[in-house]
């Protein structure tokens, strides 16, 4: 269902390829941050691990998504002036496949007890990586771990999910209080909790997967080039009898479109890239085939012709991207063939 990974290449002196006991024993964790142009989020993002991660039993693995712009070269230089050569490298792709690709990468560069998936535009809190530690530990049924993550300033973000549905696609595009009030149930918005609760899903922004989970499981699904993957993932982890598991005690600042555009798009109801609708098409045609994702995409114009009947009758203003009318069914007669863009841009979701 999806293409064959391509090996990943080093930067000619071999710094970057697992060698001696990294190719033999097992790591406790692997840190994968996904690099795609965005050099300084990662060097941040890298800083903020400093004292979280130890030398020789875990490690920091930047996979750099065929950036193409140099960001590789600047990661590897500034590891070895900050002295982070002892726990973190870089590992490159040769092409840039997308979210999942690029993880994937990461996935299988190294074996780990535990993997943390990281976006290049995330601040891991102090204490954040242990506290992932000990969820997996407290949780050994739990196939994803999901940490709160956070605005700079502290206030919460939504990463907690329910799964995507055609009742989920009506309550988006009708944009309704009364509706979505009414199919709260069906939302995929849970909002933000103090406890540990059991979402269908979580944000891939950081998630932690245990290496037993990744053998069980298998790696992400490559044929999404970015978004929905992670609910993918985590509706499979479901289907193997393991739990998805929010846990507030770990924290991340998550700084959200520092590394893809698409949720500036929607807020300024630009048209969104062919890869989201993509992603969203094969999300629905792989949880139910193809009747579900004609479901879905009847479920959402239904909702967009009563967020627009609104408009004409009350003069409310909808924040329906532009031409997402048509662009849903993008990808409705092909919905499983993977997305390989040339030169699109962003690797985080």
């Amino acid at each position: 269902m999806t293409e064959s990974r391509k090996a990943p290449t080093g930067s000619g002196d071999g710094s970057d390829q697992p060698e001696g006991p990294e190719t033999s024993s097992r790591l406790a964790l692997a840190v994968v941050v996904l690099n795609y142009r965005t050099p300084d989020l990662v060097l941040d993002c890298l800083d903020s691990l400093r004292g979280q991660v130890e030398p020789g039993r875990d490690e920091v693995l930047v996979v750099d998504n065929a950036s193409g712009d140099g960001s590789a070269d600047t990661i590897e230089t500034e590891l070895c002036q900050r002295g982070y050569g002892g726990w973190a490298r870089v590992v490159r792709s040769p092409d840039n496949d997308g979210f999942s690709a690029g993880n994937n990468v990461g996935l299988t560069a190294v074996q780990a007890e535990l993997y943390v998936l990281l976006n290049s535009d995330t601040i891991v809190q102090p204490g954040a990586v242990e506290a992932l530690r000990g969820a997996a530990r407290a949780n050994p049924d739990a196939g994803l771990i999901g940490p709160r993550l956070e605005w700079p300033d502290g206030e919460a973000q939504v990463s907690a999910f329910r799964r995507h549905s055609p009742w989920s696609q009506l309550i988006d595009a009708a944009q309704t209080g009364f509706l979505t009030r009414w199919l709260r149930s069906k939302d995929v918005s849970m909002g933000v909790f103090d406890e540990p609760i059991e979402p269908d899903w979580v944000s891939f922004a950081c998630v932690a997967v245990p290496g037993q989970v990744v053998e069980r499981v298998g790696p992400m699904d490559d044929g999404f080039f970015m978004y929905f993957e992670d609910a993918e993932y985590a509706r499979r982890v479901r289907r193997a009898g393991l739990r998805v598991v929010y846990w507030p005690e770990a924290r991340v600042v998550h700084l959200r479109g520092g590394s893809a555009p698409v949720k500036s798009q929607v807020a300024q109801r630009k048209r969104l890239p062919e890869y989201y609708y993509r992603a969203r098409s094969r999300y629905f045609a792989l949880a139910g085939g193809r009747v579900y994702l004609l479901l879905a995409n009847l479920a959402w114009t239904f909702g967009w012709l009563l967020s627009m009947s609104r408009k004409l009758t009350q003069g409310r203003r909808i924040g329906t991207p532009r031409y997402a009318p048509r662009d849903i069914w993008t990808g409705f007669w092909s919905p499983l063939k993977p997305f390989r863009p040339g030169g699109a841009k962003g690797t985080s979701s």
